[in-house]
């Protein structure tokens, strides 16, 4: 399959301009913090959310709207998450008609979302200001404004961007994402807006976003706290030209690759913009008894404390390692293990039959010392394989997480 990386972000795709400026939302800030997409026409839209049962007030306004699996465009603030409190719902909605005033279009045309500090009053006054002239700002090259604007504690803009073809149409999608912290997603991650010129259906591209969640947002962990306000929303305007996909033939399944692709970048950006993180740390599974095993096994490895604590140290603990193995839940056998680490340094296997193999400990704090490192697990057990992303434990995090209202 040919995916080509264009830059560009959301506005890569024909029919999107996008675009960030600062508000005020956060007092004492001064940091971008509103943002928005655009499209020129009608798109089919499909999202996921939290599996969080407390959510936001702009994740309940979103789901009303795209009720009919359309949408135009997308409103986002960074610095508060609009969630817990007793006006959420009307504060959400009146930001949903600033837009569709500043826009010419319907309130119910715009997906909503927010990110920050949870519980604390959300005023209307920043959007009030923010959002004419955010919506007079929009332009094909405001991706990267864009990226910042939702940033929270993250420390740089995640957008990424490719090009495919479809039954002989040149076809373009890009994305961009924040999320630093509280990442330990049963859908997606944080929050990830995707859009995308191709024209397909509402409900195969519901499917292709679900399919995709799977095998890329949801094998991410930063600390093991699923956020409240998670959602990753996709907008298509079938700007390419290429003949609806309707169905799951050959355009649908390159349509799956090129959003796999997309997705996986943003959710490794995610996870090496870890809060406090050093390194981004890649566990593949493979010859495992079921794909759902070789995801869960990894996800499990990627999210034990004592294991990101050892790599923030470049300690080669393997044994924290088969211990995340042993508890990780299904039917599986771990009694014939490899395993082996791996950087840009070398490769040590350290792990054999699931037993001690002789290994330098000099090699291993050298590769471990790399700022990308790969787990590989080989479980001997089948043929499935699967992959998930973190980071490592610092002490920087306790310190992000200690102040964060501050």
């Amino acid at each position: 399959m040919n995916i080509q990386g264009i830059p560009g972000g959301v506005c890569a795709a024909k029919g999107f301009k996008a675009g960030g400026i600062h508000s005020g939302i956060k007092p004492g800030s001064e940091k971008p913090d509103l943002a928005m997409i655009l499209c020129e026409t009608q798109c089919s839209t499909a999202a996921v959310y939290t599996q969080n049962k407390v959510k936001g007030a702009p994740i309940l306004l979103t789901q009303q709207n795209i009720q009919n699996g359309y949408a135009r465009g997308i409103l986002v603030n960074s610095g508060n998450a609009n969630t817990c409190n007793p006006d959420g719902m009307e504060i959400a909605q009146k930001c949903c008609n600033l837009a569709a005033q500043a826009t010419g279009l319907d309130a119910a045309d715009f997906i909503i979302a927010s990110t920050g500090v949870i519980g604390q009053a959300l005023p209307l006054e920043p959007f009030e200001r923010g959002i004419p002239q955010l919506t007079s700002q929009l332009s094909a090259e405001g991706s990267g404004a864009a990226a910042r604007a939702i940033m929270t504690t993250d420390t740089v803009p995640k957008e990424f961007a490719v090009e495919f073809t479809l039954s002989g149409k040149a076809c373009r999608l890009g994305g961009i994402g924040k999320g630093s912290g509280m990442i330990n997603p049963n859908m997606a991650t944080m929050l990830v807006f995707v859009t995308t010129d191709a024209a397909i259906e509402p409900a195969l591209l519901q499917q292709a976003l679900s399919e995709v969640t799977a095998v890329t947002f949801n094998q991410i962990c930063i600390d093991g706290d699923t956020s409240t306000n998670d959602t990753l929303a996709v907008l298509a305007s079938g700007l390419a030209g290429n003949p609806v996909i309707t169905e799951r033939n050959e355009d649908y399944t390159m349509f799956c690759a090129a959003l796999r692709d997309v997705c996986t970048k943003i959710s490794r950006a995610l996870a090496a913009d870890g809060e406090g993180a050093t390194k981004l740390l890649e566990c593949v599974v493979s010859n495992a008894r079921t794909e759902e095993t070789a995801l869960a096994i990894a996800k499990t490895v990627i999210a034990s404390d004592l294991f990101k604590a050892a790599m923030f140290g470049a300690d080669a603990n393997w044994g924290r390692v088969l211990c995340a193995i042993g508890y990780t839940p299904g039917d599986f056998s771990a009694d014939h293990v490899s395993l082996s680490l791996k950087s840009k340094a070398g490769e040590v296997l350290v792990c054999k039959e699931s037993a001690y193999h002789p290994y330098s400990e000099e090699d291993a704090s050298r590769v471990l010392a790399e700022k990308e490192i790969q787990v590989l697990i080989d479980m001997h057990d089948g043929s499935k394989s699967g992959t998930a992303w973190g980071c490592d434990l610092t002490y920087d995090y306790v310190k992000i997480n200690g102040d964060y209202r501050s």
